[in-house]
């Protein structure tokens, strides 16, 4: 059952369901439900899957389905939520008498704080249930599944379900539960930035956690058995794929959470500067869950250019490398060549792989080497006499390895060409610094399934997206799931550049 067919079911069953808004929805169409990020919104009707319509407050309409989650906890949260809103209407119907309640910023801050900590609350039961309802019983059925299998459905959700418990312990701990504006929990989120990044793996994975979900759907037995464990653990109706969508989601709304305190915090806060701080942090995490999102959807690309090359040598490109960076034509005199040779170069992290042109077929490519970018020296040459080759040079730039092992002139057609160059080696070690300290590198079992499916796929010459492909066609629209999925981590209708780079390899850009 797809997700759309749950919450079908569910609304059509009688039940009252409601969605968390992940994004404001503004319309000027009377027909059309506006709202909130935060805001719970009654889902009436939800055939389209779209398009719901909805009731919030007094208001009724239609919204994008796309906008809202449904709250796993559909009962316990609500009714806490509907309490909430009668203390606050009972608080300024009493306010006179009281005396006067908090300044208008300060109770919207004490509105944020509530809904991280109430959400951060829902989401540790969520993927307890997950952990606990599916995971659990699936390694109990050996015969159903292998443990390879289970790893590409559930991806590390258990490395997540831990982080978050450590995560939330701490909010709990900053978290003033008599007057909620003065917590400071900004510092949790700073604290952790780091260990966000395991949502990486998470996002980059859900993709084939799909794909093996909906293989097994259709066998009824494992119908039938992801069924009886939502039963077991009392979730509500939901497919197994929309469950598992839920941490793509949460890790997209940290930034919008964070600016909404960061709106509804004074400077002078305590908590100020860290919540600032920690919407950096987690923009930074998105962006870095964006990049390497990227990086892993180009290996198959790079796999199938090596595959189009004629008379490799030596090592795959994958094996030390994930990303172009910049690629184009060059002359290039090495000692103790005399004559400088025009060849094509291809500079990837770690690595600058040159070919041959094919006098009759110029889109045909010949490997003729490479060269170790790691112990590799850049230096721009002026245009004049060059002392190691002894000759007049123009547009040059030289390569050189400390130890003296290898001397390289490479020359560029125009001085602007030759500039790009020279970004292009600054960037290719910035890239591998990055790596370094975010930890990036691929794993044996995906550089071994790229080179795989690039025997299966490629069509010579598949070069062709290098050297000619100047416009790349649009990529193909992503299944209805995975649309879905990345759509949540822009609002607004626009289109995620989480998916722009499909069917293309796009170069690293500083």
């Amino acid at each position: 059952m797809t997700r759309s067919e749950g919450d079908k079911q569910l609304i059509s069953d009688g039940s009252v369901v409601y969605a968390e808004a992940l994004w404001d929805h503004v319309t000027m169409d009377d027909q059309e439900l506006g709202f909130k990020a935060g805001d719970v919104i009654e889902v009436v009707d939800a055939t389209n899957k779209e398009w719901w319509w909805g009731r919030f407050m007094d208001s009724e309409g239609w919204f994008p389905a796309s906008f809202v989650r449904l709250r796993v906890n559909q009962y316990e949260p609500m009714e806490e939520y509907l309490a909430h809103l009668e203390e606050a209407e009972a608080g300024r119907e009493n306010r006179a008498g009281l005396g006067p309640g908090l300044p208008c910023k300060e109770q919207m801050r004490t509105n944020v704080i509530n809904e991280i900590m109430s959400t951060e609350r829902d989401y540790i039961k969520h993927l307890k249930d997950i952990c606990e309802g599916y995971i659990k019983q699936c390694r109990r059925r050996t015969d159903m599944f292998t443990e390879e299998q289970l790893h590409t459905i559930f991806g590390n959700i258990e490395e997540i379900y831990r982080f978050q418990r450590k995560l939330l312990k701490g909010l709990e701990k900053k978290f003033n539960r008599e007057q909620p504006h003065l917590s400071e929990i900004g510092g949790c989120f700073l604290e952790h930035q780091t260990d966000f990044q395991i949502y990486s793996e998470y996002c980059n994975n859900h993709p084939n956690a799909c794909v093996q979900l909906s293989k097994l759907v259709k066998v009824n037995k494992y119908v039938f058995f992801f069924e009886a464990c939502r039963l077991l653990q009392k979730m509500i109706d939901i497919s197994l794929d929309g469950f598992l969508l839920t941490p793509v989601q949460k890790i997209c709304k940290y930034p919008l959470q964070l600016a909404e305190l960061l709106k509804y915090t004074n400077p002078q806060h305590r908590d100020y500067k860290d919540v600032e701080a920690a919407l950096n942090a987690m923009k930074n995490v998105a962006k870095l869950i964006n990049e390497r999102k990227r990086r892993l959807e180009n290996i198959d690309k790079i796999a199938q250019w090596q595959s189009s090359i004629e008379d490799w040598e030596g090592e795959d490109v994958l094996s030390r490398s994930s990303d172009l960076i910049f690629s184009g034509e060059l002359s290039k005199l090495s000692q103790p060549q005399a004559k400088s040779q025009q060849r094509m170069f291809f500079l990837f992290d770690h690595q600058m792989v040159y070919c041959k042109k094919d006098l009759l077929r110029r889109d045909m490519l010949y490997y003729k080497g490479r060269m170790d970018m790691d112990y590799m020296e850049v230096i721009d040459v002026e245009d004049g006499k060059e002392k190691d080759f002894n000759i007049s040079v123009k547009n040059a730039l030289k390569l050189r390895a400390p130890a003296g092992d290898g001397v390289h002139l490479l020359f560029a057609k125009k001085p602007e060409q030759k500039q790009r160059w020279l970004r292009a080696f600054a960037d290719e070690r910035t890239q591998v610094h990055h790596d370094l300290e975010t930890g990036f590198s691929l794993t044996e079992l995906q550089k071994k399934q790229a080179m795989l499916n690039a025997c299966k796929t490629v069509t010579r010459p598949y070069c062709d997206f290098l050297l000619r492909q100047k416009h790349p066609p649009l990529p193909a629209a992503p299944p209805r799931q995975q649309q879905q999925l990345f759509m949540l981590a822009e609002p607004k209708r626009k289109t995620s550049t989480f998916w722009h780079n499909i069917g293309r390899l796009t170069p690293f850009k500083k």
